[in-house]
């Protein structure tokens, strides 16, 4: 802000003001003018000693900015949203307007280049015209209202509530202590940095009006345009606000008036220092500021976000980072990049500065929110109907869809009818949603413990309707469940006979599932759902009741995708990321999320379980979802209770897609024929439309094989175990597994790998190997002693770069290239020999004994330059 006006009243105040400033302009005189003499005086002698019980340093550094949010468009980022506290983006000194610098020092502090951080004689001027009454004048050089911006930022970033009002108050209210703290480091301040770097400090912190600071987010704000390609009489009008930012600002024409005043006095101090010629004075005088000012929207939060259909992503992201959910089942993988703990992530997010590259699609995201708005849409006043669409990528975890009907609107007073703030795709952490039942979809993992325990896809089952079932039939880690009682069950649809299991998956048939788990067990049947990511929306453990085996437990529409994801790529199951990576406001590039994989199921039981889930998909219950676009698909579809909840997951070897549609409260059929809620029905349609409208395109982009691997002897029938594979897991979630599948556990002991320390890494005997039921299983763990983090390489000469990399511990040997056409670097006559990109990729967490391949530029055509390159 401008020089503190200070307005002591009365004979009091007059004396109070000449104290004051005599006592200031001692202390100054004393400090800057006598370093090199003996002080000898009383009056110097006082001045130092007040002096010296004052802080002498205060530091530039980044205040609070902008945090933006990218996502993918085209294989290009995207910028979707922006969020902040405070409507700043610090720029350089590049990035600044030369009128804007001249304009700011001759406007607020024309002894700016002479003076070492307080301006003496203008202290001195002022104690002299504050003591004769009327209109009180200030004194406050770049350097100390610089000081003091930064000291309001720090209560601003640091503390909260009253703690922080207080704060604020005590760096910005008048007081004779606080302007000599604020003096004493001015004057430290102007000994540690040069005048370029004070001015542009200021430049960047300086309030320009409402929430808006800093120089190149006010320029966009009022005109439109950055803060380096700013007019004459518009960098004028910037500097005229910062002297009385809430009376002098351009958001409201009535205060045009007193801006021009301001405006036109910056001119004129512009032209008295010669920085301007007569002629541009004299036009940026005659310009109007209605000519200039053009207020462009700045779009803060996830509510305002850019691109609408993003906004649920955006919303995730801020959640992601600030969440505090390690001990919740499933949580995200944590962006440690921004911090350790969550209070720390919200310090350094409400800091901002960050742009947080995500891995949402916006091609295939704008085709799922274009046909879920139309399937589901969100005007539906009969009854609250409720959509969400989830896609993630097999083999990284990351999410590529995240749409819903509702739109995300999270303030006060907006329509119910068509917004939410709750985000139906999430666990409760993260957006609010408790999850919904996912009825037969839960059958997926039904059958891939079914597999594990050594059973088949063509042994028979009873699927007749109905049946009575006695609870203490059901065992729950091999122990009887407790309950008395019996329960009626019947098939979804038809009467049922004997039938192989591969048939009640793709007739979803709910008492050919109810016979299995009788021969199966409870526990290990959610062992197994919980190896492929399942767990309770809520945050409560998953049930093991009988009531499980068709679904009644809750849980979010992201973790069935994952979990359909998981079984496309051979059983490899990945937590869902949102942030690929992220630069900090330095310009730093930072890790995302970090991959959290483990193989849930073996590559054989996947095979077996996809064998199953594609015929549901050819001529099952979810063929009405099949694109039929050439590429292997499996799916299965899920049905609540009572049709308020509908499902269709599916996957191909590269996507995984989940899409419900339901209650958001209630229990409204969405099937019942005597009721239809649309001329399609939404329970026989809406989901199949939207899960093509996903599929087609992610299929035509990512691709996937023409088939699915074929499902070995031991999947289609047999009574032997499979030993599950129990890579990256913890001890404990393997001895809790084995017993539940009836094996016997021995710990084999630590060895060299680059897992985490005490997770699998592998059994003996191996993985998807077929042994006879209770076999004994030997369970390595990891040292962590081949645990490394890839080098950033790009940039470098090959020569150098494999240097880097044996340094970080890697095998030279296993390193290979390829190359990429050659072009002209910036400052560089050439690019051969330099490194375009690494993988694994910079900064990547990585294993001392994985593979290296740099893509190295070749000649201009991509070839090799043979002996060019240096080894």
């Amino acid at each position: 802000m401008s020089a503190q006006k200070l307005k002591p009243s009365g004979v009091l105040g007059g004396l109070l003001g000449l104290l004051g400033f005599s006592v200031l302009a001692g202390v100054l005189v004393t400090a800057m003018v006598t370093p090199a003499i003996a002080v000898t005086s009383m009056t110097a002698q006082g001045s130092i000693d007040i002096f010296e019980n004052l802080p002498d340093s205060i530091k530039i550094s980044a205040p609070s900015q902008q945090n933006q949010i990218f996502a993918m468009r085209g294989g290009q980022p995207e910028k979707i949203a922006t969020i902040y506290k405070q409507n700043r983006q610090v720029v350089g000194w590049d990035a600044v307007s030369p009128f804007l610098k001249q304009g700011a020092v001759d406007g607020e502090d024309r002894r700016f280049y002479d003076h070492g951080g307080v301006d003496v004689p203008s202290i001195a001027r002022a104690a002299i015209t504050n003591t004769q009454g009327g209109q009180q004048s200030g004194s406050s050089t770049l350097d100390m209202q610089l000081v003091k911006n930064i000291l309001v930022q720090e209560a601003f970033t640091t503390k909260t509530g009253k703690e922080r009002d207080a704060a604020i108050k005590a760096a910005s209210g008048y007081s004779i202590d606080r302007k000599l703290k604020e003096m004493k480091l001015a004057i430290g301040l102007d000994k540690a940095y040069t005048k370029k770097e004070i001015l542009l400090g200021y430049l960047n912190i300086v309030g320009m009006g409402s929430n808006t600071y800093g120089v190149e987010s006010a320029a966009q704000l009022y005109y439109g345009v950055s803060a380096k390609d700013v007019t004459l009489p518009q960098a004028a009008s910037l500097i005229a606000i910062v002297q009385q930012p809430t009376a002098q600002n351009l958001l409201d024409p009535k205060r045009y008036p007193a801006n021009k005043l301001r405006r036109d006095q910056i001119l004129n101090a512009m032209l008295a220092e010669k920085d301007i010629t007569q002629k541009q004075h004299e036009d940026a005088i005659a310009t109007t500021i209605e000519s200039y000012v053009k207020l462009t929207p700045q779009f803060n939060g996830c509510r305002n976000a850019i691109e609408v259909n993003a906004k649920w992503p955006c919303d995730y992201v801020s959640k992601v980072i600030t969440a505090d959910a390690k001990k919740f089942p499933g949580a995200a993988p944590v962006l440690e990049s921004l911090g350790a703990t969550a209070a720390e992530r919200q310090a350094n997010w409400d800091k901002g500065g960050y742009k947080i590259y995500t891995s949402i699609d916006l091609d295939l995201q704008d085709a799922a929110s274009a046909s879920i708005a139309q399937q589901a849409p969100p005007s539906e006043a009969r009854f609250p109907l409720g959509a969400a669409a989830d896609t993630v990528e097999g083999g990284t975890g990351r999410i590529l869809v995240m749409t819903q009907n509702k739109l995300f609107d999270d303030a006060p007073g907006a329509d119910p009818q068509t917004t939410t703030a709750v985000n139906f795709s999430t666990d409760f952490p993260y957006g609010g949603s408790r999850g919904f039942p996912t009825g037969s979809t839960y059958k997926v993992f039904d059958l891939a413990n079914w597999l594990q325990t050594g059973h088949g896809l063509n042994d028979l089952v009873d699927g007749h309707s109905p049946q009575t079932y006695k609870f203490s039939s059901f065992n729950c880690g091999g122990v009887p469940l407790a309950n008395g009682g019996t329960f009626l069950l019947k098939n979804d649809s038809g009467s049922g006979s004997y039938m192989t299991v591969k048939s009640a998956l793709i007739g979803s048939v709910n008492n050919s599932f109810m016979q299995m788990a009788q021969r199966q067990d409870l526990c290990s049947i959610r062992d197994t759902a919980a190896s492929l990511g399942a767990h309770r929306a809520d945050g409560t453990p998953l049930n093991t009741n009988p009531n499980t085996i068709l679904g009644s437990n809750e849980q979010a529409p992201l973790t069935i995708a994952a979990a359909a994801a998981a079984v496309g790529a051979n059983g490899n199951h990945c937590e869902p990321i949102i942030i690929d990576s992220v630069v900090d406001a330095a310009g730093k590039t930072l890790a995302g999320q970090t991959k959290t994989c483990n193989q849930g199921i073996s590559a054989d039981v996947a095979a077996g379980t996809l064998n199953a889930m594609a015929g549901s998909m050819q001529s099952g219950t979810s063929s009405p979802g099949n694109p039929r676009d050439g590429l292997a698909i499996g799916g299965k579809t899920g049905t609540s209770d009572t049709a308020d909840h509908v499902w269709i997951m599916g996957t191909t070897t590269k996507i995984g897609t989940a899409v419900w549609t339901g209650n958001i409260s209630g229990h409204t059929s969405l099937r019942k024929n005597t009721n239809p809620i649309t001329r399609q029905n939404y329970a026989s349609y809406a989901r199949f439309n939207i899960f093509k409208a996903i599929m087609k395109p992610a299929d035509a982009k990512y691709g996937g094989e023409k088939s699915f691997p074929a499902a070995s002897a031991a999947m289609l029938g047999g009574s032997s175990a499979i030993v599950p594979s129990l890579t990256g897991q913890t001890t404990d979630q393997a001895q809790k597994l084995l017993t539940s599948l009836k094996f016997q556990y021995t710990d084999g002991g630590p060895e060299a790998s680059g897992l985490p320390a005490g997770r699998i890494t592998r059994t003996d005997p191996a993985a998807g190997s077929k042994v006879p039921s209770g076999a004994n299983i030997t369970v390595f763990t990891s040292d962590g002693s081949l645990s490394t983090t890839m080098p950033n390489v790009t940039g470098l000469t090959r020569q150098v770069a494999d240097a880097a990399i044996a340094s970080a511990g890697f095998d030279p040997s296993k390193i290979s290239y390829q190359w990429a056409k050659g072009n002209p670097l910036p400052g560089q006559s050439d690019s051969v020999c330099i490194v375009q990109a690494s993988n694994p990729s910079s900064g990547s967490p990585a294993t001392k004994t994985d593979p290296v391949t740099l893509t190295v530029y070749g000649k201009p055509d991509g070839s090799d330059p043979g002996g060019v390159c240096p080894k």
